[in-house]
C-alpha cells in the first residue's frame, strides 16, 4: 500500500501570503504563543501515537476522523509508535507531564514546530482537549485542499472550571438517540463535559425501567393540545441497551451524563403510569400543558422502595458521581390537602409541607450516598434544609447558589433566565418560538460564573455553571441547535478560559471561522446576532421610504444589493440611511473577513408594509407584567407562524395610526390551545366578556379603556382552520392615535392570538 508522508518545512519567516492570521479558537486557551513562518501538510500525514494506552489511540483516531470530515483530509494513524523520530503529529500520553498553573487533569500543551507538531497531556482527557484544539487550529479555514500552510504556535492549556454543562430536555420534547450522540459531539468540540439529561417530568417518561414497565407503556406517551380535533399520540423513550449505548459514546469524547429523575414535584407522567404513587390515588393524563403542576410523590414507603428501585436501575445504566433529583416547582396543595399526609407529618415530627420536602430529599441522598453517589437538585432543595451532601444548581437567579456555598456545599449556576436557552437570541420575528426576554450571545460572553458575593474560600464551590435547552417550544432537532449555537460558543469561553483572557472583540473576530466549521459539519446555528436588520419608516417625500440596516453585535461590514440579486461583498457598503422609491426590494448581508455572517435578509417595502405590524412589533398593554410567550400557531396559506402573546392576558397596542388617512384595520389571528398550568397565577388570567358566543375582537381608541372604534365577532374554533382574518372600520379623521386590540371571551381555552395587523386607506 502507496503510504503517504507528511512534509514539514521548518518555521521562518513567512513570506507575505502566509502571514499567520488570527487564531481562531474557541475557547481561547490559557497561553497562545505564535512563531513566525508555518508548515505544510499533505494528505495523508502521519499520526504517531506514543502510548501504549488505548485511550490515546481512541482520541487520535476521534480526530483524524473529525479532520477528514472537515478539510477532508486524512491522516495515516499509527497506533503505539514508539519510533525516536520526531517528525509528523505525535500524539504523547505522559503520566508524569504537567501543564503550568493546571490542577486539573484536563491539561494539555501543543507544539507546532519546525520539526512537527506535538500534542502531550498528562491523561486521556487532556489529550482530547488537545486534539479538539488542534483540530481547530487545522480549520481556521474549510477549504478542501489536499495540503496546507499552518502557523507555527505554542499552546498551554487547561480549564477554569471542572463543570461546563449543556442541559437537554427530553422530556418535554423526545429527541432521537441518534440526535442526542450529535449534541454530544458538539459539546465535545466545545469542551463541553457534562451533559445534564432530563428524563422525566409531567409531560413524559423517557427512561426504560425494566421493573416498572408502565412508566414507558403509559408515561413515555400523551395527547398533545389542541384546538381542532384530536390530535395523534406523542411520546417515546430510551431503552436501556440505547441510554448505554449513549453513555458510552458520551466516555468516548470525555463527557459524564448527569440523568435527572424528577422527585418530589414533576412526577405526573409517573402517576400516570402508577397511580398509587400519588396523593389522591386518581390516575391523571400524561401532562399536554406547560407551566407547574400539583401532583407529587406521596411519602409512603411503598413509594420510596419504587423511587429507590428505579434509582438503582438509573446508576446502573449511568456510571458518573452524579444523579440530579430535581427537587423544584414541587407544589404543594395536594400534601396539604390529604389527611393521609397530615398525618403522616405528625408521625414524623415535621413542621410543615416545606420540611416535609426537605426530609424527603435527605431520604433519597441517604441512599444515593450509600451507593456512592452525589445528590445534585435545583435550588428549591435549599427549602427547609439542605441533606449533608448534597450540591445545589442555582437556577433561581445566583442567591441560591450563593447561600449554598456560604454553606459549604458545592454549586452549578444555571441562572434564569441568563442560562435559559429557551430564551430567544435577538427581537427579530423571524426567531423561533419560546421566550421573549432576549439573551444575546453578548449576554452569555459576559456571564461570570463565580458570584462576587463569595469570599474566596467560599468560591472554590462553584463548579462551574451550564446552560438549559427547556424543550417546550423546540420541537425539531433544528430548534435545538438553532438555540444552542452558537451561544454554546460563549458558553464554553466563559467556563474555560481566564477571565484575563476574554474579550469580545476577540472572540467576535474568531467566530467567522467557527460558523464555517459549523456549516462543514451540517449543523443549524443561530446566525441571529449577526443578520441585518432592516427597518423601514415612510420617507420625507411622497411614496418614499427611509431604510435603516445595523445587526445586533455591530460586527462586520454591511452590504445591500436593491436588484433582487444576493449581495455581495462588492455591493454597495451600508454607511448610512437609503432613501428609496416605493414600491422598492432591499436586502442585505454582514460580511467579515471575506465570509458572510448571515443568510441575507430581505424586505420588500411598499405603502402596505410600512403599515403592517407582526406580534413582535406590537406593543404590549402591560409593559414588564403579564407574562408574554412567543408561541407557534397556523399562518394562512399553511404552515407555522409564531405570535407573541401575553398568556395572563392576551391584548396589543398598534402604535401611532393615523386615523386621517387609514380607514380600515385588517387583522389575521389564530385560535391557540391554552395549555398552562399556572398554579398559584390562575387568578391573573384576564377574561373579558362579550355578545357573540366565541368571543369577539375589540378595537379601542387610545387606551384598553377608551372608545370602541369597533367590535368583530370570531369565528368558532371547532373545526380545522388556518387563521382568521378580521376586518374592522376606523372612524375618519381625528389624528394620531394608539390603537389597544384584545379579545372578548368566556372561556380561557382556546385562546386567540394575533399575528399581523394592518392598516389601510
Amino acid at each position: 500500500m502507496l503510504v503517504l508522508v507528511l512534509i514539514l518545512v521548518a518555521c521562518q519567516s513567512a513570506p507575505q501570503q502566509h502571514k499567520p492570521p488570527p487564531p481562531s479558537l474557541i475557547p481561547l486557551p490559557a497561553s497562545v504563543d505564535l512563531s513566525p513562518g508555518y508548515f505544510t501538510l499533505h494528505q495523508g500525514a502521519a499520526l504517531n501515537i506514543r502510548s501504549g494506552n488505548p485511550a490515546a489511540l481512541g482520541v487520535a483516531r476521534y480526530f483524524a476522523d473529525l479532520l477528514a470530515r472537515t478539510r477532508d483530509i486524512h491522516l495515516d494513524v499509527r497506533p503505539f509508535d514508539a519510533a525516536e523520530n520526531d517528525d509528523g503529529i505525535i500524539f504523547v500520553l505522559d503520566p508524569q507531564f504537567l501543564v503550568r498553573d493546571d490542577s486539573s487533569d484536563e491539561g494539555y500543551e501543543l507544539t507546532v514546530a519546525s520539526h512537527g507538531i506535538r500534542l502531550i497531556a498528562r491523561t486521556p482527557h487532556g489529550l482530547f482537549n488537545g486534539s479538539v484544539t488542534l483540530w481547530q487550529w487545522l480549520t481556521q479555514d474549510t477549504a478542501h485542499k489536499v495540503s496546507f500552510d499552518v502557523p507555527c504556535v505554542h499552546i498551554e492549556d487547561h480549564p477554569r472550571f471542572a463543570w461546563r454543562g449543556l442541559m437537554l430536555d427530553s422530556a418535554r420534547r423526545y429527541q432521537s438517540p441518534e440526535f442526542i450522540k450529535q449534541l454530544l459531539d458538539e459539546m465535545a468540540r466545545h469542551k463541553l463535559d457534562v451533559f445534564h439529561w432530563h428524563l422525566t417530568d409531567d409531560q413524559g417518561w423517557r427512561i426504560e425501567i425494566k421493573q416498572y414497565p408502565k412508566l414507558t407503556d403509559i408515561g413515555a406517551w400523551r395527547i398533545p393540545a389542541s384546538v381542532y380535533g384530536a390530535p395523534s399520540r406523542y411520546g417515546g423513550f430510551y431503552t436501556q441497551e440505547q441510554i448505554r449505548d449513549i453513555v458510552r459514546f458520551a466516555a468516548e469524547r470525555y463527557i459524564t451524563i448527569v440523568p435527572e429523575i424528577e422527585m418530589p414535584g414533576h412526577a405526573q407522567a409517573a402517576i400516570a403510569a402508577y397511580p398509587e404513587l400519588g396523593v389522591t390515588g386518581v390516575r391523571p393524563p400524561v401532562s399536554p400543558d406547560w407551566g407547574v403542576h400539583t401532583y407529587l410523590y406521596n411519602v409512603d414507603d411503598s413509594t420510596f422502595s419504587f423511587l429507590e428501585n428505579v434509582l438503582t436501575e438509573v446508576m446502573d445504566l449511568f456510571p458518573g458521581n452524579y444523579v440530579h433529583i430535581g427537587g423544584d416547582e414541587a407544589a404543594k396543595d395536594q400534601w396539604q390537602a390529604s389527611a393521609h399526609i397530615q398525618q403522616r407529618m405528625r408521625e414524623l415530627g415535621v413542621a410543615d409541607e416545606t420540611a416535609l420536602q426537605s426530609w424527603f430529599i435527605a431520604r433519597i441522598e441517604r441512599f444515593l450516598d450509600d451507593h456512592g453517589r452525589k445528590l445534585i437538585g435545583w435550588d428549591e432543595i435549599l427549602q427547609g434544609g439542605l441533606p449533608p451532601r448534597a450540591t445545589v444548581m442555582s437556577w433561581q437567579g445566583t442567591k441560591g447558589g450563593i447561600e449554598a456555598a456560604r454553606q459549604g456545599h458545592d454549586v452549578v449556576m444555571a441562572p434564569s433566565p441568563l442560562m435559559y436557552f429557551d430564551h430567544v437570541q435577538s427581537q427579530r420575528h423571524d426567531e423561533p418560538p419560546g421566550r421573549p426576554d432576549v439573551v444575546s450571545l453578548d449576554d452569555v460572553y459576559a456571564y461570570e460564573p463565580t458570584p462576587q458575593e463569595l469570599d474566596s474560600t467560599q468560591a472554590r464551590h462553584v463548579l462551574g455553571a451550564q446552560a438549559n435547552l427547556w424543550s417546550e417550544y423546540m420541537d425539531t432537532t433544528q430548534r435545538v441547535e438553532h438555540a444552542a449555537f452558537p451561544r454554546a460558543d460563549a458558553l464554553a469561553e466563559v467556563l474555560w478560559s481566564p477571565p484575563s483572557r476574554r474579550n469580545w472583540a476577540g472572540f467576535l473576530s474568531r467566530l467567522p471561522a467557527q460558523l464555517d466549521r459549523y456549516r462543514a459539519l451540517g449543523i443549524d446555528f443561530a446566525d441571529s446576532a449577526f443578520a441585518a436588520d432592516i427597518t423601514a419608516k415612510a420617507g420625507r417625500q411622497a411614496r418614499g421610504a427611509e431604510v435603516e440596516i445595523s445587526n445586533q453585535t455591530h460586527f462586520g461590514d454591511i452590504h445591500y444589493s436593491l436588484d433582487r440579486t444576493p449581495p455581495s461583498a462588492a455591493s454597495a457598503a451600508y454607511r448610512a440611511p437609503v432613501s428609496l422609491a416605493l414600491p422598492a426590494w432591499i436586502s442585505a448581508v454582514a460580511f467579515a473577513q471575506g465570509r458572510a455572517l448571515a443568510a441575507p435578509e430581505a424586505r420588500v417595502l411598499d405603502a402596505g408594509s410600512l403599515a403592517r405590524l407582526n406580534s413582535d412589533a406590537l406593543l404590549p398593554c402591560k409593559p414588564g407584567l403579564g407574562l408574554p410567550l412567543r408561541l407557534p400557531g397556523p399562518v394562512r396559506g399553511g404552515g407555522e407562524a409564531v405570535y407573541r402573546v401575553d398568556i395572563f392576558d392576551p391584548c396589543w397596542i398598534y402604535p401611532h395610526a393615523d386615523l386621517d388617512n387609514m380607514r380600515r384595520l385588517e387583522v389575521i389571528a389564530a385560535a391557540l390551545p391554552y395549555n398552562f398550568q399556572l398554579w398559584k397565577d390562575a387568578d391573573k388570567v384576564v377574561l373579558r366578556p362579550g355578545a357573540a358566543p366565541a368571543g369577539e375582537l375589540q378595537v379601542r381608541k387610545d387606551t384598553c379603556d377608551g372608545d370602541v372604534l369597533d367590535t368583530i365577532a370570531l369565528p368558532a374554533a371547532t373545526t380545522r382552520q388556518d387563521t382568521a382574518q378580521l376586518q374592522a372600520t376606523l372612524p375618519h379623521g381625528g389624528g394620531v392615535h394608539d390603537l389597544c386590540l384584545f379579545f372578548t371571551r368566556a372561556r380561557i381555552d382556546p385562546m386567540w392570538a394575533i399575528d399581523t395587523v394592518q392598516l389601510l386607506p
